[in-house]
């Protein structure tokens, strides 16, 4: 086993662990340990909101949930030699739940996926499903069924939903400047366009006094993808998965959370992923001068990884840039396509006993195929959603006889 270079003790809060992680991004962030090019390691993880969500049938934890405590990240680690301007290539060796645990953490046998709310940060379909719900994953090996999600089983692509390397502190500002900006064109909308800094629950790492306050001050906000990567939720990130890393700041400063047992494409719920924590073993090596070499200006590249399940047949749904509720045409909107494809599969599941909630969870979680299928045929943008048949115990292809409804049972619901 590679050497563990951060270790997480399950039972106690981030902030409480003996070397706190991080949930803000900040060059100032005192990297906890440094790995020389060519090694490589384990680092441990927490569930991404510090264990807030429980194995129970009540959703009232998504309801309540404090988003300013998300992303929880173990690191930063820094690589020796590593300068700005740099590539730091980032293999992914092996990653899973923690491992010979069962217990009351995301990750010790089981996971969750949720859908949160339209006030608490929303999703890819929160105008259609506005409150929240979840569904408890348990894990048998390589493979997950739900108890909220019966008829269901399938084999995961297990990945890290975040990580990414520390922004200078020009690029931090750019950060902070153009998402004021955005949230500034509608300030009050629900959900909010943005979420700038956040001192409240602001995690620092090992920093103390006056530079633990500048950072929960000017710290970003982990929710999005950026040119540092972060939450790219990418689920081909899996074993064997190649990431070239801008570097930004010297030693790079690497941070990694957010684990998933499985993800659709998309994570259309927002918390659509299998979320747990665990482990996750890297390799790291250095591409002097590689950002001008490859062109690699504002984000990271990569080479997927070349364990997935096999599965070899897909019901598809198609979507196009139309809003069917208001009866209103958009130019090439890929957005729209793919809810609509998304809301199109939805209505399809309900047919065989699922709720909407239900299904709209399974597309987030299950290892579905989301493409941009067309894009340049005005004015109907055309993404398609895959989902595969192998996952139910049932047959879910139409046939003249028509679906077979049955007491699918129902998602954890509010109270």
């Amino acid at each position: 086993m590679p050497e563990v270079v951060f270790q997480v003790d399950q039972t106690r809060s981030m902030r409480d662990q003996v070397v706190p992680g991080h949930n803000r991004w900040h060059p100032d962030i005192p990297a906890v340990v440094t790995v020389r090019p060519g090694e490589e390691f384990r680092v441990e993880c927490r569930d991404w909101t510090d264990a807030q969500i429980g194995d129970n049938d009540s959703a009232n934890d998504v309801r309540d949930i404090d988003l300013t405590l998300p992303h929880m990240l173990s690191g930063p680690i820094a690589i020796e030699g590593a300068q700005p301007g740099d590539l730091l290539v980032v293999d992914i060796l092996d990653l899973g739940p923690v491992p010979q645990q069962a217990g009351e953490i995301a990750g010790q046998g089981w996971g969750y996926t949720g859908i949160f709310p339209k006030v608490n940060g929303g999703g890819f379909l929160t105008d259609h499903f506005p409150d929240a719900y979840k569904a408890i994953w348990d894990f048998h090996g390589q493979q997950a069924t739900s108890r909220h999600l019966p008829g269901v089983r399938f084999t995961g692509i297990t990945h890290p939903g975040l990580f990414g390397t520390a922004p200078s502190p020009d690029l931090l500002a750019t950060w902070n400047r153009r998402e004021q900006a955005l949230i500034d064109t509608d300030p009050g909308r629900v959900p909010a366009l943005g979420l700038p800094p956040e001192p409240r629950n602001a995690v620092t790492g090992t920093a103390t006094g006056a530079v633990a306050a500048r950072i929960a001050a000017e710290g970003a906000r982990t929710v999005p993808p950026r040119e540092n990567g972060g939450n790219q939720d990418i689920k081909n990130f899996t074993r064997g998965a190649r990431v070239f890393c801008p570097v930004f700041v010297e030693g790079a400063k690497l941070s990694v959370g957010d684990l998933h047992f499985s993800q659709g494409d998309g994570e259309i719920t927002f918390c659509g992923a299998i979320e747990m924590g665990g482990f996750i073993d890297f390799h790291v090596d250095l591409i002097k001068g590689g950002m001008e070499k490859y062109g690699v200006t504002t984000n990271p590249i990569f080479l997927p990884g070349n364990v997935e399940p096999r599965y070899s047949e897909f019901l598809s749904f198609i979507g196009i840039s139309v809003d069917h509720e208001r009866d209103t045409n958009h130019y090439l909107d890929a957005t729209l396509a793919y809810r609509r494809a998304c809301i199109n599969a939805i209505e399809y599941l309900k047919k065989w006993g699922y709720t909407g909630e239900q299904a709209y969870l399974l597309l987030g979680s299950a290892p579905i195929e989301g493409r941009i299928s067309g894009i340049v045929d005005i004015p109907n943008a055309c993404c398609s959603l895959y989902i595969p048949t192998a996952i139910f115990d049932f047959d879910v292809r139409p046939t003249a006889a028509g679906p077979t409804r049955a007491d699918r049972g129902r998602c954890a619901v509010t109270s």
